[in-house]
């Protein structure tokens, strides 16, 4: 592919300065390491080159990694407030009735007594009653299943946010 047909938004992001590139990637996923991986695969021809780094990254990620992204994440019915971002992920939560999101409350706690660290969801799409149908099913993984889920569900994240990213004009 010729640099005359990379996305403008991705072609913007290729010409970021380092620590500009970092700082917007460091916005879409907490990982320094995962951060760090991306800046090295720049430039990117296209959106999927970019998505396949980002896929390989998570697959390398350490545990310590792995906590590091999570920590980056309010839990989930909570959104950092002023933060868009993930106001508009926990989307499905925004309308739940108070009952759920006072279970969903009790669930991410008994959660992150479990595995130390919050629940973590591709929430994007997903109504109140998915994301407490799937804490309620989880939370009955061993520390290791769930490490590897939370990965997957990281990567989705961090897919959603690198188009976000590359495809705005």
């Amino acid at each position: 592919m010729t640099s005359n047909s990379t996305p403008p938004g991705l072609a913007r992001f290729n010409a970021l300065e380092e620590h500009a590139a970092y700082a917007a990637l460091h916005e879409a996923c907490a990982s320094t390491a995962w951060a760090k991986r991306l800046l090295a695969a720049r430039p990117c021809a296209t959106a999927d080159d970019l998505y396949a780094a980002s896929d390989a990254a998570m697959a390398e990620l350490t545990a310590e990694d792995l906590a590091e992204a999570m920590a980056g994440h309010p839990p989930i019915g909570r959104p950092k407030p002023g933060d868009p971002t993930s106001a508009r992920e926990q989307r499905g939560m925004a309308g739940a009735s108070e009952e759920l999101k006072a279970e969903m409350l009790e669930l991410n706690l008994a959660y992150q007594d479990k595995f130390g660290h919050v629940f973590l969801i591709c929430a994007t799409g997903r109504t109140g009653e998915q994301m407490r149908d799937a804490v309620k099913e989880r939370i009955g993984n061993s520390p290791e299943q769930e490490r590897e889920i939370v990965r997957t569900e990281l990567g989705k994240i961090n897919r959603i946010r690198l188009a976000r990213l590359v495809e705005e004009d």
